[in-house]
């Protein structure tokens, strides 16, 4: 069967009436908007059926897109909707901030994020592979714990306080500095590995057993800033949908696994991409959409902000605001990274 004009302006019309009231949607309300027969259009919605972009609920005599018709709608039909001077006023304002901190900047984000869209939102920066530690230092904290302060050459800054077991002399402080800058400024993230921690304990002689401790906060550090920076808001969301009321408990324990969020990210090809449904490689989000827009920052870095919700979604405006919102986010992060090296 043919996918002609008049069928592609029917499953249009479906799709945008079950996005703004999700119910099933009758013949009576499409003919309305298209200004043709009641009769007519249940014929092309039995057409549609058949080819199986749109489903029946049950016994209602309306009709639902299907993930198939959903797809061929973001594929061929949707006509995005570019923002208005007021939405990019919006965005704008909510980036004026001087002298942002990237880990305070992703959350911010996230949460207008969620807020605007009304889904769960996430924002994650990816550093490049060839970060190196710019600089490290060890700093007195207390009389038996120092700061390991770690800034790399992406611009991202890391510090943990680390415990010890014995009372830090200024000599012993002076001896730490001097030999993890020796051993580990210039080094790749990737080659300050536990071998290499280890070795570098063991040829410290002497100290091996004092400095311990610290290289396994140095490790920590290292490993956070590999993973990039990463946010989440709007869980809670969800639970106003129908469709996730089911599946909520579920849906809330895989978005609490940073790893599962992320993987969404590496998934996600070119600048925008929307998953919907059974396109998504876990089972939970089954009934879900994911719509994962990535941007750069400097140096080889990029990012992420994604959005997790149902699959009924305004794609024709969240796609815009998203691309738009990365793009901004993406300036500010590259700007307060530059001023940092």
């Amino acid at each position: 069967m043919q996918m002609d004009d008049r069928k592609m302006r029917v499953l249009t019309a479906v799709i945008e009436v079950y996005t703004h009231t999700g119910e099933p949607v009758g013949s009576k309300l499409v003919s309305e908007q298209m200004d043709v027969s009641s009769a007519t259009v249940r014929n092309e919605m039995a057409a549609l059926f058949n080819m199986g972009l749109l489903e029946q609920p049950h016994t209602s005599a309306g009709r639902l897109p299907s993930y198939t018709g959903y797809r061929l709608y973001l594929d061929q039909l949707m006509q995005t909707l570019p923002l208005t001077p007021k939405e990019r006023g919006g965005v704008d304002a909510l980036f004026n901030v001087r002298d942002p901190d990237p880990d305070k900047l992703l959350e911010d984000a996230a949460q207008a994020l969620a807020q605007f869209t009304g889904c769960a939102a996430f924002t994650a920066t990816m550093p490049p592979e060839a970060v190196t530690v710019k600089q490290v230092g060890i700093l007195p904290s207390r009389s038996k714990a120092v700061v390991i302060l770690i800034i790399a050459s992406n611009g991202v800054v890391k510090s943990r306080v680390c415990r010890l077991d014995f009372a830090l002399t200024p000599e012993l402080l002076e001896i730490y500095n001097r030999f993890a800058t020796a051993t580990l400024v210039d080094k790749s993230l990737g080659e300050i590995s536990k071998i290499y921690l280890n070795s570098v304990a063991v040829s410290s002689g002497g100290y091996a057993r004092v400095l311990t401790p610290i290289l396994s906060g140095v490790y920590d550090l290292c490993q956070e800033i590999s993973q990039g920076q990463f946010a989440l808001s709007g869980e809670a969301n969800l639970l106003s949908y129908k469709e996730f009321q089911p599946i909520a408990y579920e849906v809330l324990e895989f978005l609490g696994d940073r790893k599962n969020v992320l993987s969404l990210v590496q998934k996600a090809q070119g600048r925008t991409t929307v998953t919907i449904g059974r396109e998504n490689s876990h089972p939970v989000l089954y009934d879900s959409a994911v719509v994962v827009t990535r941007y750069r920052i400097a140096g080889g870095a990029t990012g992420a902000v994604g959005l997790i919700g149902p699959v009924r979604q305004n794609y024709a405006k969240m796609i815009p605001y998203l691309e738009y919102f990365s793009d901004t986010l993406g300036s500010l992060l590259a700007e307060t990274y530059d001023e940092q090296q």
